[in-house]
């Protein structure tokens, strides 16, 4: 009724024997079910009123790199659809280490032993993660490591088939991190996505400290003194 469709209709829609609604049907069902903007893109989506291709994998460019280099207080990093982490800068090679062996942020939050321990906030971390697997999911046709991520992580882990059966639609929502490394000890990072124009496939991700703090002096002890120190050097040179 406050979507201004029969029942029957809307039954249909639900039982997948409709599969075409109208843009202004969706429209009116984003608004009668108060889905947020990640809710209302994935209605789109499953409803094929958007484009929904999805590259398997676009190049990391120099100019991404470079750009993942000017963050030397942060760690940046790139990752593509299926979460999995195709560029560093130095600082974020380095916070990362302790996880490297799943190849991928939410393989690595549910199958490393140590994730618990090295994620003090695992719960947000991982539900956000999952989020974000779960709109990527809804571009036609997925990323195929996406796919065969999701089917190992349902039957690897118990916590992944809780969350993911959820059927939550936000993307991302921490905008935080919790971190204890073995190196540095604990970090209290900003944690900031975004998308990489002309690359749909591929996501920047940035966690940055406030300046001052504990955390940020722990990032810079992360950061090999000698890519600082060459970076410097640089800057130097440009100048003169």
């Amino acid at each position: 009724m406050l979507a201004g469709v029969s029942a029957d209709y809307y039954s249909r829609l639900e039982q997948g024997r409709e599969r075409t609604p109208s843009a202004q049907v969706a429209e009116a069902l984003s608004a009668a079910l108060r889905l947020g903007p990640d809710g209302r893109d994935f209605l789109f989506r499953l409803a094929q009123l958007s484009p929904s291709t999805l590259c398997a994998d676009s190049e990391v460019s120099g100019e991404l790199q470079q750009t993942l280099d000017a963050f030397p207080g942060a760690a940046a990093f790139v990752t593509n659809a299926a979460s999995r982490v195709v560029a560093t800068n130095a600082t974020a090679a380095a916070l990362l280490a302790p996880l490297s062996s799943q190849g991928t942020i939410v393989g690595a939050l549910f199958l490393d032993e140590g994730a618990r321990r090295f994620y003090v906030d695992w719960e947000n971390a991982a539900r956000a993660e999952v989020c974000s697997l779960r709109l990527a999911m809804s571009y036609s046709p997925p990323h195929p490591d996406l796919v065969a991520l999701v089917e190992q992580l349902l039957e690897a882990s118990e916590p992944f088939r809780v969350m993911w059966n959820d059927q939550n639609i936000t993307g991302a929502p921490a905008t935080s991190r919790v971190i204890e490394h073995p190196a540095v000890g604990l970090l209290r990072l900003a944690h900031q996505r975004f998308n990489v124009r002309g690359a749909p496939d591929l996501e920047m991700v940035v966690l940055s400290a406030t300046a001052g703090s504990q955390s940020a002096e722990a990032l810079r002890r992360l950061a090999p003194h000698d890519s600082l120190e060459t970076s410097i050097n640089a800057l130097f040179a440009d100048l003169q």
